[in-house]
């Protein structure tokens, strides 16, 4: 697997990737806003891709940094990669990337009455990534509830 910085022409795969998870997240593929930040995310280069040997896309992240709090806005795994630490070298790629503590890094999920919040594992991924549950915060575009869960981030050396 490689984890790279996305570019425009991957557009197409993250809508690919939007399509398999709408059931948990609401309507993103044809939503113009999830576009726009999708073109923001992939114009800034803080839009990251995993890809098979092969190219085919396994999965997905946005990242935001406002420091010293740092944002996973959207990850997402192909359902037929799931399980196989696409999740996890994703948001470690992004963390060597991205993250200089010491800080908070942050990201919304299901709440646990969601759902998506069993079925989708993204709660028990968190928590397995050092992530602590933390307040609830607005509800997802199609109703369900959600959660901020929270890891704390150290200082990173510069040698």
């Amino acid at each position: 697997m490689i984890i790279r910085l996305a570019q425009q022409q991957d557009f197409p795969g993250f809508l690919s990737l939007a399509a398999e998870v709408e059931h948990w997240f609401g309507p993103m593929v044809d939503e113009p806003g999830f576009h726009d930040a999708l073109h923001e995310h992939l114009a800034r280069s803080t839009a990251l891709l995993a890809v098979s040997p092969d190219r085919d896309i396994l999965g997905g992240l946005l990242f935001g940094a406002e420091p010293p709090t740092y944002h996973v806005h959207w990850l997402v795994v192909s359902e037929r990669a799931r399980g196989r630490g696409v999740g996890r070298a994703l948001l470690d790629d992004a963390t060597r990337r991205f993250v200089r503590g010491p800080g908070t890094l942050e990201v919304v999920t299901f709440g646990a009455d969601h759902p998506g919040a069993v079925t989708s594992g993204a709660r028990v991924f968190y928590e397995r990534l050092g992530f602590a549950p933390a307040e609830a915060t607005d509800p997802g575009p199609e109703g369900g509830s959600r959660q901020i869960y929270r890891r704390p981030v150290v200082a990173t050396s510069t040698t």
